[in-house]
């Protein structure tokens, strides 16, 4: 990516050495109310559906999805993060001076999605919220409870805030094999993404309505409300693509860490089997698709995963 030179976000804490959290890979089990990348297939909830009514209205206000298209499913969660290929250590650099490089990437790509959502939500008559990155170690407190860099990248819906402990990257380089600058900043619109889920009530309605689903019904949800934030991510990223930001290659970055944290691959890497009963972030295939999506048409009324009977 092309993001050195480029505006940083002001609305990032350095809390590193003091606490923190984030967007989580789906490898252990993750608090409820937070926002993660969930996979899987599962049936609808008739009680869950009525209501979403009140969210399906402020979508059709915001971003012109029919209200009748959008009733089928919300979550939320964690996400896992991806590190970029500058951010790797080498005999020359330290780790402080690694992590400040990845400190300011993720600061510039937080400034792009800032750009990206302002334009869409004042061009819809609505202003845009920006969300706030914490930047943490070890561990952290949020509004949605504790939560440790085990956890990995997650969004508080309660604090409106993203969480992110930058040795998540390394992890997902080397035990994912998800390298490259553009497959992290996936990650971080995926959260950003479910921060503009927050705005619309989607999260807020999801969280009340699943309080009656059983858990089946509650991942099925969640599939399509991580779905969806993986195809706002995908929006953001047509439009970097727009401003030059992207060089050859990058689209496979973000396509590959789709791949490889989708909820089949990791419990084929984890267990050696799936249950897909259990899915909760998405398929690679789905989280890929739908990525995919958003960034070939750069529309966010595109992005109705609700009404897609194939999740």
């Amino acid at each position: 990516m092309r993001w050195k030179g480029r505006r940083k976000s002001s609305n990032v804490d350095d809390r590193r050495g003091s606490g923190g959290g984030g967007f989580r890979l789906p490898t252990r089990r993750a608090s409820s109310r937070r926002m993660r990348l969930p996979s899987g297939k599962g049936g609808r909830s008739g009680k869950g559906i009525l209501t979403l009514v009140v969210v399906a209205g402020v979508a059709w206000f915001v971003f012109g999805i029919n209200p009748m298209q959008l009733l089928g499913g919300l979550s939320g969660g964690s996400g896992g993060g991806i590190p970029f290929e500058q951010s790797r250590p080498t005999q020359q650099s330290t780790g402080t001076e690694r992590n400040d490089e990845m400190k300011a990437f993720i600061s510039t790509v937080l400034a792009e999605t800032e750009d990206t959502w302002n334009a869409i939500f004042t061009a819809s008559g609505r202003e845009y919220e920006e969300p706030r990155l914490q930047l943490f170690t070890g561990q952290v407190q949020s509004a949605c409870g504790f939560a440790s860099s085990a956890s990995g990248p997650f969004y508080c819906p309660g604090d409106k805030q993203i969480y992110i402990d930058l040795s998540f990257y390394d992890e997902l380089r080397k035990r994912f094999d998800a390298p490259g600058d553009f497959a992290q900043a996936y990650v971080l619109a995926h959260e950003v993404g479910h921060h503009v889920q927050n705005l619309l009530g989607v999260l807020p309605q999801f969280n009340k309505a699943r309080r009656t689903m059983s858990k089946t019904e509650a991942n099925a949800m969640s599939v399509r409300v991580e779905l969806q934030a993986d195809c706002f991510a995908g929006v953001w990223g047509f439009n970097a693509e727009k401003r030059g930001l992207l060089e050859r290659g990058d689209l496979e970055e973000a396509l590959n860490a789709a791949t490889q944290i989708g909820d089949d691959a990791i419990q084929n890497r984890t267990q050696g089997y799936v249950v897909p009963e259990s899915f909760n972030h998405g398929t690679s295939e789905q989280r890929q698709h739908w990525f995919r999506r958003g960034f070939d048409t750069g529309d966010t009324s595109q992005c109705n995963t609700f009404d897609d009977t194939r999740i």
